[in-house]
Protein backbone atom coordinates (compact mmCIF):
# COMPACT_ATOMS: atom_id res chain seq x y z
CA UNK A 1 0.00 0.00 0.00
CA UNK A 2 1.51 3.41 -1.02
CA UNK A 3 0.59 6.10 1.88
CA UNK A 4 0.95 10.33 1.25
CA UNK A 5 2.61 12.35 3.19
CA UNK A 6 -0.58 13.13 5.35
CA UNK A 7 -1.13 9.45 5.67
CA UNK A 8 2.12 9.41 7.06
CA UNK A 9 2.05 12.07 9.27
CA UNK A 10 -1.31 11.39 10.71
CA UNK A 11 0.49 7.61 11.96
CA UNK A 12 3.59 9.72 13.25
CA UNK A 13 0.97 11.68 15.51
CA UNK A 14 -1.15 8.47 16.25
CA UNK A 15 -2.69 9.09 19.87
CA UNK A 16 -6.54 8.39 21.46
CA UNK A 17 -8.10 10.75 23.30
CA UNK A 18 -9.40 9.24 27.24
CA UNK A 19 -12.69 7.92 28.05
CA UNK A 20 -13.85 10.25 29.83
CA UNK A 21 -17.33 8.69 30.90
CA UNK A 22 -17.49 7.11 34.39
CA UNK A 23 -17.65 3.46 34.39
CA UNK A 24 -21.03 1.71 34.63
CA UNK A 25 -21.88 -0.03 37.76
CA UNK A 26 -24.49 -2.13 35.86
CA UNK A 27 -22.96 -5.57 34.84
CA UNK A 28 -25.59 -6.05 32.27
CA UNK A 29 -24.17 -3.01 30.42
CA UNK A 30 -25.14 -3.06 26.84
CA UNK A 31 -22.13 -1.92 24.88
CA UNK A 32 -24.10 -1.95 21.43
CA UNK A 33 -24.35 1.59 21.16
CA UNK A 34 -20.50 2.63 21.67
CA UNK A 35 -18.96 3.70 18.59
CA UNK A 36 -15.14 4.42 17.75
CA UNK A 37 -15.23 8.10 17.82
CA UNK A 38 -17.86 7.90 21.21
CA UNK A 39 -15.15 5.40 22.89
CA UNK A 40 -11.95 7.55 22.32
CA UNK A 41 -13.56 10.31 23.55
CA UNK A 42 -13.41 13.34 20.84
CA UNK A 43 -14.47 15.95 23.06
CA UNK A 44 -12.95 14.51 26.25
CA UNK A 45 -9.72 16.68 27.40
CA UNK A 46 -7.32 14.16 27.98
CA UNK A 47 -4.08 14.85 30.78
CA UNK A 48 -1.20 13.38 28.99
CA UNK A 49 0.09 10.01 31.08
CA UNK A 50 3.02 10.96 32.79
CA UNK A 51 6.32 11.05 31.01
CA UNK A 52 4.86 9.94 28.08
CA UNK A 53 6.17 11.56 24.51
CA UNK A 54 4.41 14.52 23.16
CA UNK A 55 1.79 13.19 20.65
CA UNK A 56 -1.37 14.69 19.03
CA UNK A 57 -4.44 13.37 19.21
CA UNK A 58 -5.32 11.32 15.91
CA UNK A 59 -9.42 11.77 14.62
CA UNK A 60 -11.02 8.73 15.64
CA UNK A 61 -12.42 8.93 12.12
CA UNK A 62 -8.48 7.98 10.53
CA UNK A 63 -8.75 4.87 12.90
CA UNK A 64 -11.56 3.88 12.29
CA UNK A 65 -10.88 3.85 8.45
CA UNK A 66 -7.62 1.97 8.65
CA UNK A 67 -7.45 -1.64 6.97
CA UNK A 68 -5.86 -4.15 8.59
CA UNK A 69 -2.09 -3.28 7.28
CA UNK A 70 -2.61 0.40 8.17
CA UNK A 71 -3.59 -0.51 11.42
CA UNK A 72 -0.69 -2.55 11.52
CA UNK A 73 1.70 -0.20 11.39
CA UNK A 74 -0.17 2.63 13.58
CA UNK A 75 0.47 -0.23 16.49
CA UNK A 76 3.93 -1.03 15.61
CA UNK A 77 4.64 2.86 15.42
CA UNK A 78 2.29 4.31 18.25
CA UNK A 79 3.92 6.49 21.14
CA UNK A 80 0.78 7.77 22.63
CA UNK A 81 1.94 6.90 26.11
CA UNK A 82 5.06 6.38 28.10
CA UNK A 83 4.99 2.05 27.66
CA UNK A 84 6.50 2.92 23.78
CA UNK A 85 9.82 3.37 25.84
CA UNK A 86 9.79 0.10 28.26
CA UNK A 87 8.73 -2.47 25.36
CA UNK A 88 10.45 -4.79 22.83
CA UNK A 89 7.74 -4.80 20.50
CA UNK A 90 3.97 -4.08 20.17
CA UNK A 91 2.00 -7.30 20.52
CA UNK A 92 -0.98 -6.75 17.27
CA UNK A 93 -2.81 -10.16 17.49
CA UNK A 94 -2.72 -12.88 15.52
CA UNK A 95 -5.33 -15.56 13.93
CA UNK A 96 -7.91 -15.59 11.33
CA UNK A 97 -8.75 -12.11 9.74
CA UNK A 98 -13.02 -12.99 9.69
CA UNK A 99 -12.29 -15.41 12.44
CA UNK A 100 -16.03 -16.11 13.77
CA UNK A 101 -14.58 -16.22 16.93
CA UNK A 102 -12.67 -13.23 19.05
CA UNK A 103 -10.93 -13.96 22.21
CA UNK A 104 -10.01 -10.60 24.00
CA UNK A 105 -6.95 -10.89 26.81
CA UNK A 106 -5.59 -7.60 29.06
CA UNK A 107 -1.94 -7.04 28.35
CA UNK A 108 1.13 -8.28 27.15
CA UNK A 109 3.19 -10.40 29.51
CA UNK A 110 7.11 -10.17 29.33
CA UNK A 111 7.07 -13.30 26.73
CA UNK A 112 4.29 -11.86 24.50
CA UNK A 113 6.67 -8.88 24.59
CA UNK A 114 9.31 -10.89 23.23
CA UNK A 115 7.70 -13.26 20.80
CA UNK A 116 5.08 -10.00 19.34
CA UNK A 117 1.92 -12.35 19.80
CA UNK A 118 -0.54 -12.76 22.58
CA UNK A 119 -1.25 -15.55 24.85
CA UNK A 120 2.15 -17.54 24.69
CA UNK A 121 4.04 -19.05 27.34
CA UNK A 122 2.02 -21.39 29.79
CA UNK A 123 -1.24 -19.39 29.64
CA UNK A 124 -1.22 -19.58 25.83
CA UNK A 125 -0.37 -23.50 26.41
CA UNK A 126 -3.65 -23.46 28.31
CA UNK A 127 -5.86 -21.26 25.93
CA UNK A 128 -4.58 -23.26 23.61
CA UNK A 129 -5.75 -26.33 25.06
CA UNK A 130 -9.31 -24.94 26.11
CA UNK A 131 -10.20 -23.68 22.43
CA UNK A 132 -8.84 -27.45 20.97
CA UNK A 133 -11.41 -28.86 23.31
CA UNK A 134 -14.04 -26.98 21.60
CA UNK A 135 -12.69 -27.45 18.44
CA UNK A 136 -10.73 -23.78 17.76
CA UNK A 137 -7.62 -22.90 16.90
CA UNK A 138 -5.61 -20.06 16.39
CA UNK A 139 -3.66 -21.53 13.72
CA UNK A 140 -5.29 -21.49 10.26
CA UNK A 141 -3.60 -24.31 9.07
CA UNK A 142 -4.77 -26.41 12.07
CA UNK A 143 -8.69 -25.71 10.72
CA UNK A 144 -9.09 -23.39 7.33
CA UNK A 145 -12.40 -22.77 8.20
CA UNK A 146 -13.22 -19.51 9.83
CA UNK A 147 -15.87 -21.01 11.68
CA UNK A 148 -13.23 -23.17 13.80
CA UNK A 149 -11.01 -20.07 13.59
CA UNK A 150 -9.99 -17.46 16.64
CA UNK A 151 -8.61 -13.65 16.33
CA UNK A 152 -6.76 -13.13 19.43
CA UNK A 153 -6.25 -9.73 20.57
CA UNK A 154 -5.07 -7.85 23.46
CA UNK A 155 -6.81 -4.17 25.32
CA UNK A 156 -3.11 -2.89 25.68
CA UNK A 157 -1.13 -3.43 22.61
CA UNK A 158 2.21 -2.98 25.03
CA UNK A 159 3.82 -4.68 28.11
CA UNK A 160 3.19 -2.51 31.34
CA UNK A 161 6.36 -2.70 32.51
CA UNK A 162 6.93 -5.76 35.58
CA UNK A 163 3.81 -7.03 34.26
CA UNK A 164 1.83 -4.31 36.53
CA UNK A 165 -1.86 -3.78 35.87
CA UNK A 166 -2.82 -1.13 32.88
CA UNK A 167 -3.44 2.15 33.94
CA UNK A 168 -6.66 3.76 32.60
CA UNK A 169 -4.95 6.49 30.15
CA UNK A 170 -3.20 3.58 29.01
CA UNK A 171 -6.33 1.29 28.16
CA UNK A 172 -7.97 4.50 26.94
CA UNK A 173 -5.28 5.42 24.32
CA UNK A 174 -5.24 1.89 23.02
CA UNK A 175 -8.53 1.69 22.90
CA UNK A 176 -9.06 2.81 19.37
CA UNK A 177 -7.08 -0.11 18.11
CA UNK A 178 -9.35 -2.90 19.78
CA UNK A 179 -12.15 -1.47 18.22
CA UNK A 180 -11.07 -1.33 15.30
CA UNK A 181 -9.93 -4.62 15.02
CA UNK A 182 -13.33 -6.08 16.11
CA UNK A 183 -14.69 -3.94 13.16
CA UNK A 184 -12.83 -5.65 10.54
CA UNK A 185 -12.74 -9.56 12.09
CA UNK A 186 -16.86 -8.94 12.83
CA UNK A 187 -16.96 -11.96 14.81
CA UNK A 188 -20.12 -13.98 15.74
CA UNK A 189 -18.49 -14.86 19.03
CA UNK A 190 -16.49 -12.56 21.77
CA UNK A 191 -15.06 -14.15 24.89
CA UNK A 192 -13.58 -11.56 27.00
CA UNK A 193 -10.71 -13.19 29.63
CA UNK A 194 -9.96 -11.18 32.57
CA UNK A 195 -10.94 -8.22 34.46
CA UNK A 196 -9.26 -5.56 32.11
CA UNK A 197 -10.96 -7.02 28.82
CA UNK A 198 -14.17 -7.12 30.34
CA UNK A 199 -14.00 -3.17 32.06
CA UNK A 200 -12.96 -2.52 28.63
CA UNK A 201 -15.69 -3.93 26.64
CA UNK A 202 -18.55 -3.85 28.93
CA UNK A 203 -17.97 -0.57 30.93
CA UNK A 204 -18.52 -2.50 34.05
CA UNK A 205 -16.57 -2.60 37.30
CA UNK A 206 -18.52 -5.49 38.62
CA UNK A 207 -16.17 -8.85 39.38
CA UNK A 208 -16.02 -11.76 36.91
CA UNK A 209 -17.66 -14.10 38.74
CA UNK A 210 -20.89 -11.78 38.85
CA UNK A 211 -21.00 -11.21 35.05
CA UNK A 212 -19.94 -14.75 33.69
CA UNK A 213 -22.92 -17.24 33.30
CA UNK A 214 -24.56 -15.71 31.12
CA UNK A 215 -24.74 -13.74 27.59
CA UNK A 216 -23.73 -9.64 27.46
CA UNK A 217 -23.34 -7.78 23.92
CA UNK A 218 -20.63 -5.51 22.71
CA UNK A 219 -21.91 -3.53 19.80
CA UNK A 220 -24.58 -6.10 18.51
CA UNK A 221 -21.80 -8.95 19.27
CA UNK A 222 -22.65 -11.68 21.69
CA UNK A 223 -20.10 -11.91 24.43
CA UNK A 224 -18.75 -14.15 27.15
CA UNK A 225 -17.15 -13.34 30.21
CA UNK A 226 -14.83 -16.00 31.59
CA UNK A 227 -11.51 -15.92 33.76
CA UNK A 228 -7.78 -15.25 32.00
CA UNK A 229 -6.30 -18.51 31.34
CA UNK A 230 -3.32 -16.88 34.28
CA UNK A 231 -6.03 -16.80 36.82
CA UNK A 232 -6.49 -20.49 36.28
CA UNK A 233 -3.30 -21.37 36.60
CA UNK A 234 -2.94 -20.08 39.94
CA UNK A 235 -6.84 -21.23 40.90
CA UNK A 236 -7.29 -24.55 39.02
CA UNK A 237 -10.55 -25.27 40.95
CA UNK A 238 -12.14 -22.37 38.59
CA UNK A 239 -11.31 -24.48 35.54
CA UNK A 240 -14.41 -25.96 36.13
CA UNK A 241 -16.50 -22.66 35.64
CA UNK A 242 -14.34 -21.36 32.64
CA UNK A 243 -15.19 -25.10 30.76
CA UNK A 244 -19.12 -23.55 31.60
CA UNK A 245 -18.09 -20.32 30.20
CA UNK A 246 -16.57 -22.10 26.66
CA UNK A 247 -20.05 -24.44 26.33
CA UNK A 248 -21.78 -21.27 26.51
CA UNK A 249 -19.96 -19.81 23.90
CA UNK A 250 -20.14 -22.63 22.07
CA UNK A 251 -23.83 -22.91 22.58
CA UNK A 252 -24.29 -19.07 21.74
CA UNK A 253 -21.69 -19.30 18.39
CA UNK A 254 -23.70 -22.65 17.46
CA UNK A 255 -27.00 -20.77 17.61
CA UNK A 256 -26.00 -17.16 15.83
CA UNK A 257 -24.52 -19.60 12.85
CA UNK A 258 -28.68 -21.36 12.75
CA UNK A 259 -29.87 -17.51 12.65
CA UNK A 260 -27.53 -16.33 9.72
CA UNK A 261 -27.81 -19.59 7.81
CA UNK A 262 -32.21 -19.64 7.98
CA UNK A 263 -31.57 -15.52 7.04
CA UNK A 264 -29.20 -16.23 4.29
Amino acid sequence: MTWSKRQHAMLAEMGLRAWDTPVSQEPDVDAAGASVAAAAGIAAAQTPVADAPVAAAATPSAVAMMDWPALREAVASCTACSLCGSRRQTVFGVGHPQAHWMVVGEAPGEEEDRRGEPFVGRSGQLLDNMLRAIGLSRHAGDVPDPARQVFIANTLKCRPPGNRSPLSEELARCEGFLMRQIELVQPRIILAMGRFAVQSLLRSTAPIGQLRGRVHRYQGVPLVVTYHPSYLLRNLTEKARAWDDLCLALDTAEAAAVHVARGA
